[in-house]
């Protein structure tokens, strides 16, 4: 198989632990930790290469991107510390809505420090992407991102590059644009990436359990904490609404039920630096059991953030790259419903399982 070339919107927490994976499973290292599948449709981790890469940190901006995963404000776990240098520098890229005004109110080492390069415009992205013969395009803007998103979106149809939206900036679930990557004949993957075992597969899988042994869901919450520049963007309210519609949504959608709008809490909750990339989730589901009698659990969940989707990621590119070779277009449902939390067409995650299975197997 060739090579699947990536290019990268922001080389944060995420980025990171995508890029140390790449080197971690490299020539079928480590091959039985942490991967989902070990090959898809006969593309491997160690076939992805990174070449195009966008930042607007001046800590980043202008160095490899081996060496921009470590730069501050990055603060996720180091489990690859010796990545081979890419060859791929670093560019600056599009501010328009992608960095909130709040950010500047924190230390430095905590937040952005925007570089004063120039920005690109949409010609000089649509330009690098065709130079680099980039086949994808993963999206880690911070969430709230809704003008740089679809800045980057544009780009992508018009370099006819595949595009894998990772964050709560509603594309691929938007019927306008889902119509603009069919018409355009280029393949998205998306919205918002679920995590390998995170907060909110742990609660679908449950809410799904209490709906198949007929157990009748009154209501529940979902507290996370964390301490990345993720939650410190998120602690802007504002730039939140989309993740909350996100993750809520993914949850009521495999209710037996949907639940009431006071009955359920589902988001973002506080911004604990020390915590750094390390996330706590605390959920907590309300019922009844046989003969109305009540029921109720409680559960802690801690991860680290960012490798927890890195692994979803290396499966997404992968399924975006086969799309690409099969000549599909527009919205890779199968692929969106299972390794996203608010895709086009919700499914639960048995079924989603079950399709995306099909996908990479079919011919």
């Amino acid at each position: 198989m060739t090579a699947i070339n990536i290019a990268i919107i922001g080389i944060g927490n995420c980025a990171s632990s995508l890029v140390q994976g790449l080197d971690y499973y490299r020539e079928g290292t480590n091959d039985t930790i942490g991967l989902m599948h070990w090959e898809v449709a006969g593309y491997k981790p160690s076939d992805i290469k990174v070449v195009a890469a966008w930042d607007v940190d001046s800590r980043k901006v202008g160095k490899d991107v081996a060496e921009a995963i470590f730069a501050k404000p990055n603060c996720t776990a180091i489990f690859a510390p010796n990545v081979s240098a890419t060859g791929t520098i670093v560019r600056m890229g599009a501010v328009l809505d992608g960095v909130a005004d709040h950010m500047g109110d924190y230390k430095d080492e905590r937040t952005f420090i925007v570089a004063n390069d120039t920005q690109p415009s949409k010609a000089d992205v649509v330009a690098e992407l065709k130079r680099s013969g980039a086949d994808v395009l993963m999206n880690y803007l911070p969430v709230g991102s809704q003008e740089a998103t679809e800045f980057y979106a544009e780009c992508a149809l018009e370099a006819g590059v595949a595009f894998v939206n990772n964050i709560p900036v509603f594309i691929a679930s938007n019927p306008e644009w889902a119509a603009k990557f069919e018409e355009a004949g280029v393949p998205i993957i998306g919205d918002d990436i679920k995590a390998q075992l995170g907060a909110t597969i742990v609660h679908r899988v449950l809410t799904d359990l209490f709906a198949k042994r007929g157990v009748k869901l009154d209501r529940t919450y979902q507290l996370n904490t964390g301490g990345n520049t993720d939650f410190l963007n998120m602690s802007n309210h504002r730039r939140l609404a989309s993740k909350k519609v996100s993750k809520t949504e993914a949850v009521q959608s495999v209710a037996a039920e949907r639940l009431e709008d006071d009955n359920v809490h589902i988001g973002p909750s506080d911004y604990v630096p020390w915590q750094n990339d390390n996330k706590v989730c605390f959920l907590r589901m309300e019922g009844q059991l046989f003969g109305g009698v009540p029921m109720n659990l409680e559960l802690r969940l801690s991860v680290e953030d960012s490798p927890n989707s890195a692994g979803v990621a290396i499966d997404m590119i992968r399924c975006a790259k086969i799309a690409k070779d099969r000549g599909l277009k527009g919205v890779i449902d199968p692929a969106s419903a299972y390794f996203c939390k608010h895709p086009r067409t919700q499914m639960t995650d048995d079924i989603a399982h079950a399709e995306v299975e099909a996908f990479i197997k079919a011919a």
